[in-house]
């Protein structure tokens, strides 16, 4: 389950942003802890209290994954499209050029000149400067995004997971019991997934630092062209926006 599509580019474009395995195993940790949490609450809910979701709900739980996957990617390309607009507002007389940098946990690239220094921004007006600022300090702001990804997914999948319990455990303490188990399968599945993910990124941060901006842009590039398409086959072919919406959970 955590090797999904959807799950995989989501997670991606965040452990980009990432320099150790350390990091990005505790991204996967996070993103698995939001998915139980959902499947849980939603798939206990169906499992004991009976909830019923209708197809316009269950579409809209699985449009959300679209737009968060659209939003991912953005969010990694916005270093790209700065780096473009900068690159045509260097006034600096001395020689120009371009180079991955960072600052704080935020690296791009864009054109600019040194002896002295010179860069077409502040440094502290970065996109995340004023979070980082306030929270950046506390671990467990860096592990929201991956939590919050996680949550979409589980609302996206958790009415899919209750059905299939229900068809074969009757019992609906076992049913919970296999809520659980298979929400701990997905943390450490997703665990590894995110391990293995960051092993070209820190190579190539190492060695090629534009190699590594280039990964970023084509987990961004990857993460908005499946948001798209994820948004425009639940809106449209499956009918969230139509007046006869059809759903089957998956």
């Amino acid at each position: 389950h955590a090797t999904d599509p959807d799950h995989v580019i989501a997670v991606t474009t965040i452990v980009a942003r990432e320099k150790t395995s350390t990091g990005a195993t505790a991204i996967g940790a996070a993103w698995g802890i939001g998915h139980t949490m959902t499947i849980l609450i939603v798939g206990g809910g169906i499992i004991l209290f009976g909830w019923v979701i209708p197809p316009r709900i269950g579409l809209s739980m699985e449009f959300s994954v679209g737009l968060m996957l659209i939003a991912l990617g953005l969010f990694n390309l916005r270093g790209t499209i700065s780096s473009l607009v900068s690159s045509h507002s260097v006034t600096d007389a001395k020689p120009a050029h371009s180079h991955a940098h960072a600052h704080g946990d935020y690296i791009h690239t864009h054109n600019h000149g040194h002896a002295p220094e010179a860069h077409p921004h502040e440094p502290t007006l970065t996109p995340l400067s004023r979070l980082d600022r306030t929270f950046g300090s506390a671990r467990a702001y860096r592990l929201t995004r991956p939590l919050v990804v996680g949550i979409v997914h589980g609302l996206a999948g958790s009415a899919a997971v209750a059905l299939l319990v229900l068809t074969t455990i009757r019992n609906p303490v076992y049913a919970i019991w296999y809520l659980l188990v298979f929400g701990m399968g997905t943390i450490v599945g997703m665990m590894v997934m995110t391990a293995a993910i960051i092993a070209p990124f820190a190579k190539a941060g190492r060695r090629l630092p534009r190699l590594e901006g280039g990964l970023k842009v084509a987990s961004g590039l990857i993460s908005l062209a499946f948001g798209l398409f994820v948004a425009y086959r639940i809106g449209f072919v499956d009918g969230l926006f139509t007046a006869a919406p059809h759903w089957t959970p998956k």
